[in-house]
């Protein structure tokens, strides 16, 4: 007598993943769907607005100081970065969150230009990557 000890006891567990839990359309998704500019956030709307500077490569690094037209001693200022612009490299500087009014742009505490004019909600670009720097 051959006893087959084959006792077919394969059990199937289907385990059923709870896709409950993840609400669809949350309201982030919707602030996101902005246009961006070059991927970075820019905070304006109301009377804030931004302003972009687009320069050429040897600016990487440079600050560009920014102030209210008449008050050239208030500044503030940022790096030019890095960017991607369609897939090209693209050295920026970014002024976000900048209250609608006329600006003057210095660099290395020149100012190299003067009445640039920022609107609430819109963003303004200045190209400067044509024009080379005259570095003292």
């Amino acid at each position: 007598m051959h006893s087959h000890g084959h006792s077919q006891e394969t059990t199937h567990r289907h385990s059923h993943a709870a896709s409950e839990g993840h609400s669809h359309g949350t309201p982030e998704e919707d602030y996101s769907a902005r246009r961006h500019s070059e991927a970075v956030v820019l905070d304006i709307g109301g009377d804030m607005g931004a302003l972009i500077v687009h320069t050429d490569a040897g600016m990487l690094g440079v600050e560009v100081e920014i102030s209210a037209t008449g008050q050239d001693d208030r500044r503030t200022h940022k790096d030019v970065l890095e960017r991607e612009i369609n897939g090209r490299p693209a050295p920026t500087a970014v002024f976000d969150n900048i209250r609608e009014g006329s600006y003057t742009l210095w660099v290395d505490d020149v100012a190299r230009e003067r009445d640039v004019v920022v609107t609430g909600g819109a963003i303004s670009e200045l190209d400067w990557s044509e024009v080379p720097l005259a570095r003292r």
